[in-house]
């Protein structure tokens, strides 16, 4: 049976409990030349929290660096397109209002990358609404 390395164990709890996106996304940054795949671990993570709701003083800009630190490590990996469309699945998962923002947040970004993908350039949708 293969031991856990403490960086699997780091990401098996991050994806089980609750963290702050923020820090997810500094320690995506900090490991991207160390341990790439640690990274995409964090920064998917870091995505699929704040798609949820969590986080504190979340911004537009947070949300953009944690996709950005994916697509850094995906590159690091060449696994490019299976982490854009599995960014594509989650953005799209639900309509809840965490998810919009994330989707509006990701939006120029993402348009700009599926616009080399025909099939999929026309799927982000969605605005926030806001009171």
């Amino acid at each position: 049976m293969k031991e856990l390395k403490l960086s699997d164990l780091a990401l098996e709890l991050a994806n089980r409990t609750h963290c702050d996106p923020k820090t997810l996304t500094r320690a995506a940054r900090d490991y991207l030349d160390m341990e790439p795949a640690f990274a995409l671990g964090c920064a998917m993570a870091a995505l699929r929290w704040l798609s949820e709701g969590w986080g504190f003083d979340i911004t537009s800009a947070d949300v953009a660096e944690a996709y950005d630190r994916a697509m850094d490590a995906a590159s690091r990996l060449n696994k490019i397109d299976d982490v854009t469309d599995q960014i594509q699945r989650l953005v799209e998962s639900n309509e809840r209002a965490s998810m919009l923002f994330v989707r509006q947040s990701l939006h120029g970004r993402m348009r700009a990358r599926f616009g080399k993908k025909s099939t999929n350039a026309h799927s982000i949708k969605g605005t926030i609404q806001r009171p």
